[in-house]
């Protein structure tokens, strides 16, 4: 069976209220249609004072989803954990564990962008030693029990339904991120394929007596638009494509890895580069088929909300069934 996700990051260079409003709307009717169709899962990200609305709040856009859907898994790809006070993490997290039945797979990142740490008012030089302290915070505050915080005795209720707690992983493509994984015993999800970085994780598992996994992406990853006529859908939504893109690709820098980097420089190389693909529906069934997962992205850059159901229902209608 093919693993069918959904990406949601929201972006939208037309900040008009209204439209925004329909746009966060058309993302749970949206889930809803997925997941009583049988989609696997719905990714969402973080990121702050983009100029785009770029995803800020996906703890409240994951309660949302967990609130409307009742099987598809909900994941956040990732949670900047050093930006968020850990307590409250920890409380949120812990309700979204009951409400959504374990359904929520969270991946605690550190990020990558100065301007959202002074934006928070967060020390980007600390970064790493407050991931730590944020993650050994969370972890003691699920298990129910009293523990030391900062010089006082806390203790975090209600419990996670999850044992021993909810679907949590380490991200990050850096020895640093990988050692972390592994002394906390937690999985590592890097955001490309490195098998080098899977290898040196293991060697600290070992090293630290602790057991997880890694969850890489494939050599190739796509982001899947469908449409009956790929050449006009490029014609006609090329410019959303490349808008996500470049955004994306201007907040990156050298030493940074990721699955989806582009470095196209207008939509005609874009979509020759093959991370955005636009499939016909009998594409996108071979794609499923050959992959194994396909993540579809029906949102991308901003578009009008009409092509993105457009492009959903071709799926929901025409691919899903197949895969």
């Amino acid at each position: 069976m093919t693993m069918s996700n959904m990406r949601f990051n929201m972006v939208n260079p037309n900040q008009d209220a209204a439209e925004m409003a329909g746009r966060y709307r058309a993302m749970l009717d949206m889930a809803t249609a997925a997941d009583e169709a049988g989609m696997s899962g719905i990714t969402l990200e973080e990121h702050h004072g983009a100029f785009n609305g770029w995803s800020p709040t996906p703890l409240l856009n994951a309660g949302m989803i967990l609130a409307r859907t009742k099987s598809m898994m909900v994941s956040i790809s990732a949670l900047l954990l050093p930006l968020h006070e850990p307590i409250r993490v920890a409380e949120d997290i812990a309700v979204l564990d009951l409400v959504g039945g374990g359904r929520l797979v969270t991946i605690f990142g550190l990020g990558y962008r100065p301007s959202e740490y002074a934006m928070l008012g967060k020390d980007w030089n600390g970064r790493g030693k407050l991931m730590d302290e944020c993650l050994a915070t969370v972890m003691a505050a699920w298990t129910g029990e009293p523990f030391d915080y900062r010089g006082e005795m806390v203790q975090v209720l209600p419990k996670p339904a999850s044992e021993p707690h909810p679907i949590v992983m380490v991200g990050g493509t850096s020895k640093p991120a990988a050692r972390r994984a592994a002394r906390f015993g937690l999985p590592l999800f890097p955001a490309a394929h490195m098998p080098d970085l899977e290898a040196y994780y293991y060697e600290k598992c070992e090293e630290y007596g602790t057991q997880g996994f890694v969850v890489m992406p494939s050599p190739k990853t796509k982001m899947m638009f469908v449409a009956n006529d790929p050449d006009q859908a490029w014609a006609e939504l090329g410019d959303h494509f490349f808008h996500e893109a470049s955004t994306y690709k201007s907040w990156q820098t050298a030493d940074i890895s990721s699955a989806v980097k582009s470095g196209a420089t207008n939509p005609a190389e874009l979509r020759d580069e093959g991370i955005y693909v636009v499939m016909t529906p009998e594409e996108a069934i071979a794609e499923g088929k050959s992959a194994g997962s396909v993540v579809l992205h029906p949102l991308v850059g901003g578009m009008p909300v009409d092509a993105g159901w457009e492009c959903l229902n071709l799926f929901l209608n025409d691919v899903l069934p197949n895969i």
